[in-house]
C-alpha cells in the first residue's frame, strides 16, 4: 500500500491536478471566508463550512477521476493488479493518497480560524469539529468517485459521473421534502442525508452517528472497489 500512496502522491503533483484542486479550493473558500467572516466583521466561521460543501461536490470528482480510469486506459491495469500488492493495498493506496491532497487543502481552514483569533476570540471547539466533519465528508465523497472511477477508462466521464452521484447525495433531503406522502420513503431519504448531518456538525452539534455514517460509507464504496477488481483479477 505505501509503494502504491507514495506513487499516487507524486503523480498529482506531476500533473496539474493537485494545483488545480488546490487553487480552486483556496480561491473558493477564501472567498466565502471573506464574504462570511470578515466582511461581517464576525469569528463565526459556520458560513465558510456551510459553503463549502457544494465546492467539495464539485471537486472531489476531479481529485479522484483518473486514479482508476487512467490506469485501465493506458492499459496497465493488469499489470498493477498482478504486482504483488494486494488489491485491497492498491484501493487503499489510491484513497489514502486522494485524501492526503484533500486534507493538505483543508489545513487552510486553521489559517483562516488563526487570522480571526487576532481580531475576537474563536470557538476553537467549533472549528476544529467543522474540520473534521469536512474531512469525514471528504472522505465519504472520495470513497464513492474512487468506485466510479473504477467503472470507467475514460476520467472526463468519472468526473461528471462524480458529480452526479455527489449531486444526488446533496439532494437527497431535498427529495425527501417532495416524497413526504409516500410511506418510509422520506425516513429512508432522510436518513441518508448527507448534507444534513453535515450541517449539524456547522451549527455546533457534535453527532458520533454522523461520524459512523461517513466512516461507513468509506468503508462500504471502498469494499465496492475492491470487488470490482477482484472480479476483473478473475475474468
Amino acid at each position: 500500500m505505501g509503494a502504491i500512496y507514495r506513487r499516487e502522491m507524486g503523480a498529482f503533483f506531476t500533473s496539474s491536478i493537485a494545483y488545480v484542486f488546490l487553487a480552486v479550493f483556496y480561491l473558493a473558500s477564501g472567498y466565502f471566508f471573506f464574504a462570511s467572516s470578515l466582511a461581517s466583521a464576525t469569528t463565526d466561521m459556520s458560513g465558510v463550512f456551510t459553503s463549502l460543501f457544494l465546492i467539495v461536490v464539485i471537486l472531489i470528482p476531479v481529485l479522484t477521476m483518473r486514479l482508476f480510469s487512467e490506469e485501465k486506459k493506458q492499459k496497465t491495469e493488469q499489470g498493477l493488479l498482478t504486482s504483488p500488492v494486494s488489491i485491497g493495498g492498491i484501493v487503499l493506496g489510491k484513497y489514502f493518497a486522494a485524501l492526503t491532497m484533500y486534507a493538505i487543502g483543508l489545513a487552510i481552514l486553521f489559517l483562516y480560524a488563526l487570522i480571526l483569533s487576532f481580531f475576537g476570540a474563536v470557538s476553537w471547539g467549533i472549528v476544529t469539529a467543522n474540520i473534521l466533519a469536512l474531512f469525514l465528508l471528504g472522505a465519504a465523497f472520495i470513497s464513492v468517485t474512487l468506485f466510479i472511477s473504477s467503472l470507467t477508462e475514460n476520467q472526463v466521464v468519472a468526473a461528471v459521473l462524480g458529480i452526479i452521484a455527489l449531486l444526488v447525495l446533496y439532494m437527497l433531503d431535498v427529495v425527501a421534502q417532495f416524497t413526504e406522502n409516500l410511506p418510509i420513503v422520506p425516513t429512508v431519504l432522510n436518513a441518508l442525508s448527507f448534507y444534513t448531518k453535515y450541517y449539524d456538525f456547522t451549527a455546533g452539534l457534535f453527532d458520533p452517528a454522523s461520524v459512523l455514517f461517513f466512516i461507513s460509507t468509506a468503508v462500504i464504496f471502498n469494499f465496492f472497489t475492491v470487488r470490482v477488481f477482484e472480479k476483473r483479477r478473475w475474468s
